[in-house]
């Protein structure tokens, strides 16, 4: 990598949790406020569900990032188990087959077993877990830290609608959270792909589109039914 080159693939954990979270918060809340706002209840019923929508999503997001990120970490912990017993167990064997591995990507015979052997003689089970495994350091599932992000960021993103129905009612205050919420969509959309590298522009309809969608099927709904959703 040169000095003029910037990877940020370093930023995927923490970036794919905080984009979901904030994500999650502003749609499922600003949903959740139209649809209810669309039976034409009080305020007051409005903002007590938007209240308890972000206190349930946040901990819901919370439980669900740890849960499932602990799972794959898990499984990333086992494999490296078996990996390092099968290097216990069969130096030789793992030897060769992490030549084998470089000889695929195109290192004739000989520079690809010297290469595995100073690999495993400097750190043997790194090398397996990141040319066999593909598993690295930096990509490792962290449930803690996806918790963390993900809920924080949920409460970030639900109390953005929820400020603006605090402070609108009557008929304002379905386009107001609306419109509102597809401008916080479309800047986190763009401030997202911004920060994996990616075109703005591009993240930001992506978000858009669907936050959109789901807050008119969801005005529908509050407003056919008639009740809260």
């Amino acid at each position: 990598m040169s000095e003029f080159e910037i990877h940020r693939s370093h930023r995927s954990g923490w970036l794919r949790a905080a984009v979901l979270g904030a994500n999650d918060g502003i749609v499922s809340t600003a949903s959740l406020i139209i649809g209810v706002a669309a039976a034409q209840p009080v305020h007051a019923d409005i903002i007590l569900a938007g209240v308890a929508g972000l206190v349930a999503g946040a901990m819901s997001m919370a439980a669900g990032e740890y849960v499932s990120v602990s799972s794959q970490s898990d499984a990333e912990m086992a494999d490296l188990d078996r990996e390092k017993q099968s290097l216990n167990d069969n130096y030789a064997d793992e030897l060769k087959e992490l030549a084998n591995i470089y000889i695929t990507r195109g290192l004739d015979s000989n520079l690809a077993h010297v290469i595995a052997e100073k690999l495993m003689a400097h750190d043997a089970l790194g090398a397996h877990a990141k040319d066999e495994l593909g598993l690295a350091e930096r990509t490792l599932a962290r449930p803690l830290q996806a918790a963390i992000f993900s809920a924080g960021t949920f409460t970030i993103g639900a109390a953005l609608p929820l400020f603006v129905a605090w402070n609108m009612s009557g008929i304002q205050l379905i386009p107001s959270v609306a419109l509102s919420s597809l401008v916080f969509l479309a800047t986190l959309g763009a401030l997202a792909a911004r920060a994996g590298g990616a075109k703005m522009f591009k993240g930001a309809i992506r978000v858009t589109f669907w936050g959109a969608l789901a807050m008119i099927l969801t005005a529908a709904v509050g407003r056919w039914l008639g009740v809260a959703v």
